[in-house]
């Protein structure tokens, strides 16, 4: 069975075709710029890489461009050869507790859910119907990144804030990154050979989050109503005192609005170390003595490890640390700046591991605490629910 798997941003839709249930990528490849005249399109198969220049007026021609470049490439000889579509939709609200088939009234309360997460769900939206107008008799499948993060308990997910904004607001953590945390956890649990674990996944990249996972169910995690709460990151500051906003919107005569934009696409390392937002330019310039560098990367090692530390005491312990995404799979700098902050629970790196890449163990044998490194693939988990569901 090939199933799509989509990530649809606001000018992208990113893709990879898998045959299930063997878990194999067939191709993989993007479209960027859409709306522009010079828009790019690239696809990966059999070991090379095509890209295009052309214009792209809209998703609903760049998916037209995905389905014909499959076939062009000899990836499948008709688009029926395509039995399902799974769409990644980063806010699900209380609403869906579980993926999803896209109906109208799904499309919608997708659309309706854009408010919480502006940024998102409309370019998830926009994608979902680029590919129901295409393939109309496909089985489509909304995969939310907050489902995963449902299994938190009040006491984890409610802000102190009046109940009320709450129950008629909707106002609570939701967390992101889910579908990469359901992956990593469960992977981290194949490794150990249980599911009666106390897990932690660091999802670090341009964005990124932690989880705690204990027997398989997320029970805390650092990102919140948004995806700006939390530790600092690429470009967002993290956490912060709220007071802060209205404090530095009447210092720069800017409006909330402004402010957060600020917090969210003008801090992080960019803020901090007046570079760049790209992890390897910071480790480029730690190398170089850069000390706004260093104190970039040592600010959110801090934070990580705050936060690592409060889960190993709200779970009653913890058996391993999982790095994933972008720079938590290849930053070895970052993890031992980390794990060096984690010493005091018996966690211990072996330097040599930790400088190797791919999927492995790398704590030392005398750590207390297993650290792995798992590259994600919040495709396959796309997929895994995209085929579930289709057969329901």
């Amino acid at each position: 069975m090939k199933i799509m798997a989509v990530n649809a941003g606001s000018s992208s839709i990113k893709f990879q075709l898998l045959e299930m249930p063997a878990e194999k990528q067939i191709t993989s490849g993007i479209v960027e710029r859409i709306g522009s005249e010079e828009a790019l399109f690239t696809i990966k198969y059999n070991g090379e890489k095509f890209v295009e220049t052309l214009p792209i007026k809209d998703h609903g021609v760049g998916v037209q461009l995905i389905l014909e470049g499959l076939i062009k490439h000899n990836v499948i000889s008709n688009i029926n050869d395509i039995e399902g579509v799974g769409h990644r939709v980063v806010q699900g609200g209380e609403f869906f507790k579980d993926s999803t088939i896209i109906t109208d009234e799904v499309l919608q309360k997708i659309i309706d859910l854009g408010e919480m997460a502006p940024l998102h769900n409309p370019a998830n939206a926009t994608g979902i119907k680029a590919f129901r107008q295409v393939l109309p008799h496909v089985p489509q499948v909304a995969v939310f990144d907050t489902v995963f993060h449902q299994t938190m308990t009040k006491d984890a997910y409610l802000y102190g804030t009046p109940y009320e904004w709450y129950t008629q607001y909707g106002i609570r953590k939701y967390g992101f990154h889910g579908t990469s945390h359901q992956y990593v956890s469960e992977r981290a649990n194949q490794l150990m050979g249980t599911t009666q674990t106390k897990v932690v996944v660091c999802h670090i990249g341009n964005g990124a989050s932690l989880s705690a996972v204990k027997n398989g169910h997320c029970v805390e995690t650092s990102m919140g109503f948004t995806p700006l709460e939390g530790f600092p990151m690429g470009t967002r500051s993290g956490s912060i005192d709220p007071a802060i906003t209205a404090y530095m919107a009447n210092k720069l005569n800017k409006s909330a609005q402004d402010i957060t934009d600020i917090l969210n696409k003008k801090s992080g390392y960019l803020g901090i170390s007046g570079l760049s937002n790209d992890a390897r330019d910071i480790e480029a310039a730690i190398e170089k003595g850069n000390e706004r560098a260093r104190l970039a990367f040592d600010i959110q090692a801090k934070q990580i490890a705050d936060y690592i530390g409060s889960y190993y005491v709200y779970m009653g312990g913890l058996d391993a640390i999982c790095f994933t995404a972008g720079i938590g799979e290849n930053s070895p700098v970052l993890r031992q700046m980390i794990i060096d902050r984690l010493a005091v629970l018996g966690v211990e790196l072996n330097k040599d591991l930790n400088k190797l890449r791919g999927e492995r163990l790398i704590s030392s044998e005398s750590s207390k605490v297993k650290v792995f490194i798992i590259p994600t693939d919040e495709e396959v988990m796309i997929a895994r629910d995209t085929m579930r569901l289709s057969h329901e």
